[in-house]
């Protein structure tokens, strides 16, 4: 699909009011007027430029006729919708429209109605839109960007990142469907950034220079057919992580939770000493010295993940498998057991959590997923375990994708299946992993793990 960007105003600084062209959307030159709190952090050069030289701005009552004539026009040139940016601009240019709260209602609903009209779906990403008349006046927007830019040349803001689209979807992902932002697969955060938008519940996408990507980063997000493996909620801090600070306190870890449908997956990151927030003017944040060797802990648990009873069976025990998606290594664990992770700057760790499925004759299975991938768990569709038509124990599982396919098993199964075609397997006995091959396309396919 392809979007264009455009800001709610039309471009950074609005549109030229003496352009003829313009002239039917009676434009004014407007000064923004920044509250002391606006000013009181780090805001864009952009903003500060509009501010000394004004934006030209489209009279409300002609907001909609303007965006159905750049909308129509975008359509048909084959585009498939619009990231709408500069939001919060409308905040400070009320002045004279009736206050700033009608202002902001007013080019809201100009600007859902004219994507309603001129694409085929609700194809509208909105981004600078953290404000509260943004959150009071969209109505059907269902996209939107939860934190700062990414920006790959401030090395001091790469943890704030992370941290602040956790933090803030555990409000905006209750309006919207949160957007975590792009970023380069090309960089020595990639790692770090992918595994989180593989927790944030949102799209995924990169801004690489064109032949500077990282193949290896991307597919741990993303299939070969272009799709990815979106879990199911908005990515949140785990309850313990709530009331501390992750960026500098010094201390704590972040940890991050989401569910799929039959999996939890939890992600653990150290934000520290990498930051600061919130950052102010002038600000210079200096990493304390050797802080790059100094490892903090956590303690993970599968009860971080808070919907696991949401994707569990009935008769659940509260046993699960954890697969760690650095070390490949899978254990067993009850559900309010924990372990310790230690980590240094700009490090993480995932974790696929698994309820586990008692059945047969004390049969214990959980699947996993594609274990190649960040998300493993966003594979799998559906279980059902149940004795096949000879009598044996069967595990029947439809998965999506290709890749390597894990599962936790307690004992070694007799066979294994893909669409009625039987695999050879891997299994390691001491920890329980059962792993094969998915070939073929990323479609739906059907899994038989025979007892």
């Amino acid at each position: 699909m392809i979007y264009t960007w455009h800001a709610l105003v039309g471009y950074w600084g609005g549109v030229l009011p003496r352009s003829k062209v313009m002239r039917k959307y009676n434009p004014r030159l407007e000064f923004p007027m920044p509250s002391r709190s606006n000013v009181s952090h780090v805001i864009c050069d952009t903003l500060v430029n509009v501010g000394k030289y004004g934006v030209g701005l489209i009279d409300p009552s002609k907001i909609l006729s303007f965006y159905d004539d750049l909308h129509s026009y975008l359509a048909s040139c084959g585009v498939d919708g619009v990231k709408v940016d500069v939001q919060n601009i409308v905040e400070m240019l009320g002045s004279g429209y009736g206050g700033r709260v009608e202002f902001s209602r007013q080019y809201q609903q100009a600007l859902e109605e004219s994507v309603d009209k001129n694409f085929k779906a609700n194809n509208l990403i909105s981004c600078m839109s953290l404000n509260t008349e943004y959150i009071y006046s969209s109505k059907v927007g269902a996209v939107a960007r939860v934190s700062e830019d990414f920006m790959p040349n401030e090395p001091t803001f790469q943890t704030l990142h992370v941290a602040a689209v956790a933090f803030n979807s555990l409000l905006l992902g209750e309006i919207v469907v949160p957007d975590w932002d792009q970023f380069y697969s090309d960089h020595y955060t990639a790692y770090f950034h992918g595994a989180a938008r593989a927790l944030g519940g949102c799209s995924i996408y990169v801004s690489d220079r064109p032949g500077k990507h990282d193949f290896e980063v991307i597919k741990k997000l993303v299939l070969p057919d272009g799709s990815i493996l979106r879990a199911r909620k908005a990515g949140r801090p785990t309850r313990d992580c709530l009331f501390s600070d992750p960026v500098i306190d010094g201390k704590s870890l972040l940890k991050i939770w989401n569910v799929n449908n039959l999996t939890g997956i939890i992600g653990i990151f150290n934000c520290q000493r990498a930051g600061k927030w919130p950052p102010t003017p002038g600000a210079q944040y200096e990493s304390p010295q050797g802080s790059a060797d100094v490892l903090l802990s956590s303690r993970v648990s599968p009860s971080d993940v808070d919907s696991l009873e949401e994707i569990a069976d009935e008769h659940w025990n509260g046993d699960c498998a954890l697969y760690s998606f650095g070390s490949g290594s899978l254990s067993k664990m009850p559900r309010k057991g924990s372990f310790e992770v230690s980590l240094g700057t700009l490090k993480c760790e995932i974790y696929t959590v698994s309820p586990i499925r008692v059945f047969g004759d004390n049969i214990q299975f959980a699947p996993l997923g594609l274990v190649d991938m960040f998300n493993s768990g966003g594979a799998i569709k559906s279980l059902d375990c149940k004795k096949d038509s000879s009598g044996l124990m069967m595990a029947k599982i439809q998965v999506r994708g290709c890749g390597r396919f894990g599962a936790y098993s307690h004992r070694k199964p007799r066979s294994c299946a893909v669409d009625k075609k039987e695999k050879q397997f891997i299994y390691d006995a001491k920890e329980g992993l059962l792993t094969f091959k998915l070939d073929g396309d990323c479609n739906y396919k059907e899994i038989q793990i025979v007892y």
